[in-house]
């Protein structure tokens, strides 16, 4: 089908360790590529499928709607209001009902280390993703993590900045409210929803200011794709490149944490 079809953009949504495998296929054979989140099972392999998307000039975006929210580019807008940085946190815990059946025994792939599943790699990644998306790529990570079967299942991680620290939790084996928070000397910014759907974002300031960002658009996905139907009309791979190095930027990260838990997947091993 990559081969005869008349078609120029694959949308890979397979089990997590099949993203490497099957976006490599289609790019090989000239398709542009849309894989969903996470990007690759680890760093080697993002930065492999990068490297062939450049050398035959096709688009590889990867399916992640935290760096194209709105409201993530407000947080970014209002950070110098905060004064200097001191704390970030983010809670993304939300109770799987396939935990259920993992109790019981039966391994789904979110929850094998086969499939390059867990906590971390399903919603510590969207974390992950708005970390970086503000600062950049942390110094160091490590990963304290609740492991059953191999697996994570749920974890608290830090993320070590030159000036603050930053903490993210995510959890599939119970849930609570989430949250993502910057902490400053002059004031704080909160949303009061998960780093994956920004739609309320508050700007509190010491002197009393406060200050609200509301996005009406519940459907999350909507900017990532308007934003991938925009490059691929306009026939430039700049930006989808300049994303390219965020994706790889969180694929290292998430590898550095996941290891530093000591939850391996195949991957690791090649």
């Amino acid at each position: 089908m990559l081969a005869e079809a008349d078609i120029d953009t694959v949308y890979i949504a397979l089990p997590n360790h099949l993203h490497y495998p099957f976006s490599l296929k289609a790019m090989e054979t000239g398709k542009n590529v849309v894989v969903e989140k996470p990007f690759a099972s680890n760093d080697h392999e993002a930065a492999h499928l990068a490297e062939v998307a450049r050398e035959n000039g096709v688009y590889l975006w990867e399916a992640v709607s935290t760096p194209h929210q709105p409201g993530l580019a407000k947080i970014r807008e209002w950070l110098p209001r905060i004064g200097r940085v001191k704390v970030v946190s983010c809670n993304y815990s939300q109770y799987s009902r396939r935990y259920d059946q993992f109790r019981q025994g039966t391994v789904l792939p979110v929850f094998s280390p086969k499939a390059a599943g867990g906590a971390m790699m399903d919603l510590g990644l969207y974390n992950t993703h708005y970390l970086v998306g503000l600062f950049g790529e942390p110094n160091g990570v490590e990963y304290h993590a609740n492991v059953e079967k191999d697996i994570d299942v749920s974890g608290v991680a830090t993320y070590d900045y030159d000036d603050f620290q930053a903490v993210g939790i995510c959890a599939k084996d119970c849930g609570s409210p989430s949250w993502t928070s910057v902490q400053g000397e002059d004031g704080y910014i909160y949303t009061d929803t998960p780093a994956n759907l920004m739609t309320k974002v508050t700007l509190h300031l010491n002197d009393g200011t406060e200050e609200e960002f509301v996005d009406d658009c519940t459907t999350n996905w909507v900017y990532e794709w308007n934003l991938f139907l925009k490059d691929l009309e306009s026939g430039s791979t700049e930006r989808c490149y300049k994303a390219l190095d965020a994706t790889l930027a969180v694929a290292r990260t998430l590898t550095r944490a996941r290891l530093s838990a000591a939850v391996r997947f195949p991957a690791d091993e090649q």
